[in-house]
């Protein structure tokens, strides 16, 4: 089975940009010490016997998974939930819709009582491959980052929680010096600072994590005063995340198996490099590519995943300066941990290991932040996103 990690690589460099259209979303729970167990969504991709998206239920007593249901959907690979707790948004991860280069976005909204999924819509994600989205702080505007085509969208979100047509899209410029994997732009990661003031984007092609203000009399995103912030040349920028405080945003590249510690200026959308770590122990030569990131809920531990070493890496930080100390590394107990998630209670953390299809559950320790095996494990074919929902 191809691996739609190197497939979609490849397929850039069969098209040219001139086809295509000119950030951790989690609840906090209420009255989290009574709540007895979440829902939770998994996207997949769907090439080798996967429905789309499946949901389970996680008891947050014994971490025990139950399946609930799944809603089928083509290369759901990544999911996103509304503020409001209705609606999920899902990226198609296609190279092409209804006939046309590019993926789609779908649009569900749940059900309150069991979690299941209902189709409201889709739209075009206005490039190939879209890999990741982003809400805005008020719900308004879905954001798209496509990573074939290097580009982002913007789809506004309608009162029923359907998509608006694509609204705005933004085509990044460049390459970096990784002649395979950033021969252009590769868009990879989205999303809203803490505050809602400004957007930032990922691009794992051109090495750099570019900075938007939305816009809304014209339902679209202008670039900041200052755009971007260049990450090291090969570092590839792949996911971010902000800090409860909002004070420091945590970076993991793709491509160097590095992560970033950076002060954040919340007033005028600017970044301030503290800190570049490894991922990886001192005496690992294999190959490794880096995934998905996570901060916990009380801000002490920030993780990361490994791709080929197959684990999960723990950093204790530093709230007062924002830098990183290294705690230790987890096996995820599989192949290709593309993406994980932390419980909003910040007990369990859960691994999607891609190309094992399972995922499998941690018991976060409250003292040290190692995760620790559960001996609680499902199978899913493809599982590549994991979103937790709090009814």
């Amino acid at each position: 089975m191809q691996n739609l990690y190197l497939r979609r690589r490849s397929f850039f460099k069969m098209f040219s940009l001139s086809m295509f259209c000119a950030f951790n979303t989690g609840f906090p729970l209420a009255g989290k010490e009574s709540a007895k167990e979440l829902t939770v969504y998994i996207g997949t991709y769907t090439n080798g016997g996967s429905e789309g998206i499946y949901i389970y239920s996680l008891d947050l007593s014994s971490g025990n998974l139950k399946y609930i249901s799944a809603a089928k959907s083509a290369d759901p690979s990544y999911l996103t939930l509304h503020p409001n707790k209705k609606f999920l948004y899902a990226v198609n991860e296609l190279k092409e819709y209804n006939g046309k280069p590019g993926g789609a976005v779908s649009a569900f909204s749940i059900n309150p009582k069991t979690g299941g999924l209902t189709l409201i819509n889709q739209q075009p994600s206005c490039g190939v491959y879209p890999c990741y989205l982003g809400l805005d702080k008020s719900g308004k505007y879905v954001y798209v980052a496509n990573y074939g085509s290097g580009n982002l969208a913007v789809l506004p979100v309608l009162k029923d929680g359907s998509l608006g047509e694509p609204s705005d899209t933004i085509q990044h410029f460049g390459k970096g010096i990784n002649s395979e994997n950033q021969e252009g732009p590769h868009a990879h990661c989205i999303d809203s600072d803490p505050d809602g003031n400004f957007i930032l984007a990922a691009d794992l092609g051109i090495d750099k994590l570019m900075i938007y203000k939305p816009d809304y009399k014209t339902d679209g995103l202008v670039s900041n005063q200052t755009p971007w912030i260049k990450i090291r040349d090969g570092a590839g920028p792949r996911h971010f995340c902000f800090h409860p405080n909002g004070k420091f945003l945590f970076l993991i590249n793709e491509l160097n198996s590095t992560m970033v510690s950076f002060a954040y200026d919340a007033q005028n959308g600017v970044l301030k490099e503290i800190q570049t770590v490894s991922t990886l122990p001192g005496d690992y030569s294999g190959h490794n590519s880096c995934a998905d990131i996570h901060v916990s809920p009380d801000g002490r531990f920030v993780y990361g995943s490994n791709r080929g070493h197959d684990s999960i890496v723990i950093f204790a930080i530093d709230n007062k300066t924002g830098k990183l100390d290294l705690i230790g590394f987890e096996p995820t107990m599989g192949r290709t941990p593309r993406n994980f998630a932390i419980d909003p209670t910040g007990s369990y953390l859960l691994a999607a290991n891609q190309n094992s299809n399972n995922i499998v559950v941690f018991k976060i320790d409250n003292s040290s932040g190692k995760p620790e095996p559960t001996g609680v494990s499902v199978n899913i074919p493809n599982p590549v996103c994991v979103k937790f929902y709090a009814k």
